[in-house]
């Protein structure tokens, strides 16, 4: 019987859709189905004859989505050691155990308490037991059981992109490629047509077309012109189910956009344009304006113009302005209104990037007719040459008429005109013109050795309008004439020794001349006639622009004659011939045998600027001398110099005593007795100064007493005179103050230094005397006096 029992749950797990049947009291799937029954099976592991093996059936199938309100049922577990007492107890672990699903206790129902989402998760991977409730040891081993989700048509297709931007160009053939749609669908592709996904166009026909199966979009129309539209929106649908009714969907937007292709030739929207242009206008300036159509855009819409013919072909150009693709008609040479008033081009505009699959469409290419009338306007004068040169030779007398420079009116009036000579440009009046006919004379000498060229401009003006006027550059080049005398070429000082030999060349004389000579210069010299018969030295000219001085005689005496002075004439060979007479200087110097010197008095010919050493040993000894009489002079200064008894930062050096207390006021007598000033009687032949230490006592002096007539001039003079004699004065400078006003005044001294000397009281009664100037004083001191009365 057991064997047969065995063989009986294996068949069970061939036949996973077989189950026991025993009544439900809910049945939560909307389904008719057989109640699912796992079958546990098994003994003791001391039972060496059981060896049944856990799970008989190890998978359950459960639909997403449920929309029920009980908990949904999966299956029932079930051991085949279960007697139905209730000894067992089931226990389920594993993916959502005791959360999303439940299993009883006691008969083993498993139950599912939310609601399952295939998307979310396909399958569940759970452990079952069942363990003795009393032991609470398991009866059989721990086995695995799946639960798989079913998957119902419950998402539909997404794409990938909400908006979708494509483009392609214009004129495209039927079946040109423009972009793929992608939707997926996350049902499961492999139960039913839930994820079998359909493509379709719901709007953008008949341009564009889909395939149902790629979503690949395509253009389903010839020749679409960018031109007429350029933008188009196409909408996809994507449904899954195979496209079958009851399918879900989805939609998305594509933007396609048709690019620019050069189909479009330029046009000129007229074929005559006229322009005025003033016969004045400069060279590179512009006339005007002319712009050819395209409907392209971008490179494709890039133009180039040019001229292809006209009588204006030399005298205009056109160029192409690259931001507004406008021709720009320029002039290339000076327009003539006398000459020429009227110009007529042809003006072509031509694609710069031809595409060869449109050239069918004709010609990409426009021309038209431009027609350029000349304005007159007032122009200035106009010289016949740009520049002239002329020449004159330097010795030309003033006013002498150099050249000529003709201007005339270029207009149909003809205007007479002027002349006149730019003043910055002939700053010292050298030359001037005749204003009537141009011609150009001197008005000063010339040299061409102070300047070979002069550059000035000339002004025409016309008389009626003198500010129509031109200028012309005129170049002068002064001409040589022979007007100067060679000269030596360098001041030539020379030596010769006492014991020359005759017939011995003591020097090699050069000259130059500020003349020019087209042959080259040719120099003659000879001894002037005055000194050829009786010269000590002879002169040979070596006919090559110099010449050597040579000894007549055989020794030479310093002592007799120490210099000598050799006149040179130097003659040129031009006409007229000029000639100059140069002086050489020969010193006679001692030289040893081997002819070199060794002292004369030509000193300065060999140290041009230094001194004898007699000199040298002169000035030194005058220097020490000097620094001598200094040291001597500042050490009897500060011998004689005494010791400051007030060493402080308040001895400024001057005699002058500086007190920082306010006490004592005028019968504070301890550094100056100012009174005595007043009466030199009343000076104290033992008092000392008491600023300084004393070295040698000196006895004082007694001034004579001051008259009372004395005046103040006369006073200070005497003061001033014993202080400068006083030998007990100090080295230094010294204040010295006189309190002495003289006798001139009619209120006689008004200083109060009197009263250290005077015991008495004053009376100032008489101030009320002096008038009202002094009515305020003569307050103060009256009420003063009323007070030490009361």
């Amino acid at each position: 019987m057991r064997t047969y029992h065995y063989f009986w749950l294996l068949f069970w797990a061939g036949q996973p859709h077989q189950s026991f049947l025993t009544p439900l009291s809910k049945r939560t799937s909307g389904f008719p189905e057989k109640e699912k029954v796992l079958v546990l099976s098994g003994n003791s592991r001391r039972d060496l004859h059981r060896s049944k093996r856990s799970w008989m059936w190890n998978q359950f199938f459960l639909l997403e989505e449920y929309t029920g309100t009980d908990y949904q049922y999966v299956g029932k577990l079930h051991s085949d050691q279960d007697k139905g007492d209730g000894s067992l107890k089931y226990i389920l672990s594993g993916d959502g155990a005791g959360d999303l699903f439940i299993i009883n206790e006691n008969t083993g129902d498993i139950q599912a308490t939310k609601r399952l989402d295939r998307e979310e998760k396909p399958v569940y991977i759970l452990r079952a037991q069942a363990i003795n409730r009393r032991t609470g040891r398991p009866v059989e081993p721990e086995s695995e059981f799946i639960i798989k989700i079913h998957d119902i048509n419950d998402n539909e297709p997404m794409f990938t992109k909400d908006v979708y931007n494509a483009s392609i160009p214009e004129m495209s053939d039927v079946g040109t490629f423009v972009v793929q749609v992608t939707a997926t669908d996350a049902d499961d592709p492999t139960y039913g047509n839930s994820a079998k996904v359909v493509y379709s166009i719901l709007q953008g026909q008949p341009y564009f077309s889909v395939e149902s199966e790629t979503g690949i979009i395509k253009t389903a129309l010839l020749n679409m012109d960018r031109e007429n539209r350029e933008q188009y929106q196409v909408v996809i649908q994507a449904k899954d189910m195979g496209g079958q009714m009851g399918g879900l969907s989805g939609t998305t937007t594509v933007n396609i956009t048709l690019t620019d292709v050069n189909d479009n030739p330029p046009r000129f929207p007229q074929s005559t344009y006229q322009f005025r242009a003033p016969e004045s206008t400069p060279p590179d300036s512009p006339v005007g304006r002319i712009k050819a159509n395209d409907a392209d855009v971008d490179e494709n819409a890039e133009i180039e113009y040019s001229i292809t013919e006209g009588d204006g072909y030399d005298m205009f150009g056109i160029t192409t302005d690259k931001d507004t693709q406008e021709g720009i008609i320029t002039v290339k040479k000076a327009l003539d209104f006398e000459n020429k008033n009227l110009y007529i081009l042809k003006v072509e505009a031509t694609n710069t990037h031809v595409d060869p699959r449109f050239l069918y469409l004709g010609p990409f290419k426009d021309s038209a007719t431009v027609r350029i009338q000349v304005e007159d306007v007032d122009e200035p004068p106009v010289f016949s040459r740009p520049a002239y040169i002329m020449e004159v030779k330097e010795d030309v007398p003033v006013n002498s008429v150099i050249g000529t420079v003709t201007a005339q009116d270029p207009d149909a009036a003809k205007n007479p005109v002027k002349y006149s000579v730019d003043r910055h440009t002939d700053m010292d009046r050298v030359f001037n013109i005749n204003s009537g006919n141009g011609s150009i004379f001197t008005s000063k000498p010339l040299d061409r050795e102070t300047l070979l060229w002069h550059n000035i401009t000339v002004i025409a003006a016309e008389i009626n309008n003198p500010k129509q006027s031109s200028r012309v550059p005129v170049f002068i080049k002064v001409l040589d004439v022979n007007d100067n005398a060679p000269e030596f070429a360098m001041f030539y000082e020379t030596f010769v020794c006492e014991n020359a030999k005759a017939e011995q060349l003591i020097q090699t004389l050069s000259a130059v001349d500020k003349d020019d000579s087209y042959s080259g210069h040719q120099f003659s010299f000879s001894l002037a006639p005055e000194a050829a018969s009786s010269s000590n030295f002879t002169l040979q000219d070596n006919r090559d622009n110099t010449a050597g001085i040579f000894t007549r005689k055989t020794r030479y005496n310093r002592h007799e004659m120490s210099t000598y002075f050799l006149p040179v004439v130097i003659s040129d060979n031009d006409y007229p011939i000029q000639s100059s007479t140069e002086t050489v200087t020969i010193r006679v110097c001692a030289c040893d045998h081997r002819g070199k010197m060794l002292s004369c008095n030509a000193e300065a010919l060999i140290h041009p600027t230094g001194l004898s050493t007699g000199a040298l040993i002169a000035i030194l000894l005058c220097i020490i001398i000097l620094l001598v009489t200094v040291v001597l002079f500042t050490a009897l200064r500060r011998q004689r110099k005494k010791e400051p008894l007030i060493i402080s930062k308040e001895d400024i050096r001057d005699n002058i005593v500086s007190y920082n207390d306010e006490g004592g006021g005028e019968e504070d007598t301890q550094a100056f007795d100012i009174g005595t000033l007043r009466n030199p009687e009343a000076i104290d032949d033992n008092k000392l100064r008491r600023d300084i230490v004393p070295e040698t006592l000196f006895m004082p002096r007694r001034t004579a007493t001051a008259r009372d007539n004395t005046d103040v001039r006369d006073f200070i003079n005497q003061r001033l005179k014993e202080n400068d004699t006083d030998p007990t004065a100090p080295p230094y400078d010294s204040l010295a103050t006189y309190a002495y006003e003289g006798n001139g005044s009619v209120a006689e001294s008004l200083s109060s230094l009197e009263s250290v000397t005077t015991d008495g009281d004053q009376d100032y009664d008489y101030l009320s005397d002096w008038g009202p100037r002094f009515k305020k004083l003569a307050d103060m001191y009256g009420a003063m006096d009323s007070d030490k009365d009361s």
